[in-house]
């Protein structure tokens, strides 16, 4: 178990209450084993050995009998479902940082509350993120591709073969400026890129200072500007389709986009035409617009170098999802004791 944990829950008494009936716990997917041994210990857990997505009778059958959910990005907790939860529910602990899979104003007024992990899937994004702005204008994935496909056959070097583009010297356009495209910035400066970036509202005037940060309060202004643009704001219903035709359309010819935060956020449509047009150069994306579902139109640009596709893998490392899973663990704790949960997500008010 993380440090992190051992201390917050050391403030909880947990062994001083060894006569208090355990919550029923019900979890949705499989979990690092650490943190479903913990959940295991600390509660009365159900969890999915096997990993297979949970079917809708079984997650009505869920809210009708456990105390707590815990859903990931994969489970649709809308208002139908939560309409035909059991009184005994009382927490969807969420073990991830979006809340779009679940209908959390519906939760609220059920008397349901919700919980996130917050805070700690920053960094690993980031790294992706990076790994993405890297690869599509170098080229890696087309290179990688040839020595397998070479079979060892692989005629050797050339000074005019798989030229890129290099990143140092251009604009970065970030769309969110949150903890990871503040994370993005911080890496992407080290790469000699110019930071831009469009947010709700202007960072602190001492951030914006060390990453020599440009704000844009027009988002159209801003892309019609950059060399890329990095997607990393949440899905809302006010960023669905963020990046509309027309959006893309004001890019500037030769540009390259960056998505690790959710699909919707660009009209993948209008992405794909854009770049079979030639009027983006190439794209990275680690989600998509109605994943797991992947448009075959984009399997075959990937074919042809245009676009590096990954399967929604920008926070898969061992040490994120272990503090998420002590997140959700503290979430779920914090709550039965009688408390405020410390990651309580409220309904989006307009």
């Amino acid at each position: 178990m993380s440090p992190s944990l051992v201390k917050k829950l050391s403030t909880l008494d947990l062994n001083k209450m060894p006569n208090k009936k355990k919550p029923k716990v019900y979890i949705t997917r499989r979990l690092p084993d650490a943190v479903e041994t913990r959940m295991r210990e600390l509660f009365d857990a159900e969890l999915n050995i096997n990993d297979d997505p949970r079917t809708q009778p079984e997650l009505v059958a869920a809210m009708r009998s456990a105390d707590v959910l815990v859903p990931t990005v994969t489970d649709r907790i809308d208002a139908a479902l939560i309409e035909q939860a059991g009184p005994q529910m009382k927490l969807i602990a969420n073990f991830g940082n979006g809340v779009d899979n679940i209908d959390v104003e519906a939760a609220q007024k059920k008397g349901i509350t919700v919980t996130n992990t917050p805070n700690v899937l920053s960094d690993d994004t980031a790294d992706m993120t990076m790994a993405l702005m890297l690869a599509v204008p170098r080229r890696l994935t087309e290179g990688a591709n040839v020595i397998i496909g070479a079979n060892g056959s692989w005629k050797g070097w050339s000074p005019t073969w798989m030229l890129g583009h290099r990143i140092g010297g251009k604009r970065l356009g970030i769309i969110g400026m949150g903890r990871i495209g503040t994370a993005v910035a911080r890496r992407a400066r080290a790469f000699g890129l110019s930071i831009h970036y469009h947010n709700r509202r202007r960072v602190d005037p001492a951030t914006e200072d060390q990453l020599e940060a440009t704000y844009w309060d027009s988002l159209d202004q801003m892309l019609a500007r950059v060399d890329i643009v990095s997607v990393n704001c949440p899905s809302t219903p006010a960023t669905f389709h963020l990046l509309s035709s027309r959006r893309l359309e004001l890019m500037k010819p030769g540009a390259y986009i960056v998505n690790t935060a959710r699909g919707g956020i660009i009209d993948e449509d209008a992405l794909i035409q854009a770049l079979r047009d030639g009027r983006l150069s190439g794209a990275g994306l680690d989600v998509f617009e109605h994943e797991p579902a992947v448009d075959k139109r984009l399997l075959k640009l990937a074919s042809e170098g245009k676009v590096v596709l990954l399967p929604h893998m920008g926070s898969a490392t061992i040490e994120g999802r272990i503090d998420m899973g002590d997140k959700v663990i503290i979430n779920i704790r914090t709550f039965f004791d009688g408390h405020r949960p410390p990651d309580r997500v409220l309904p989006l008010r307009n």
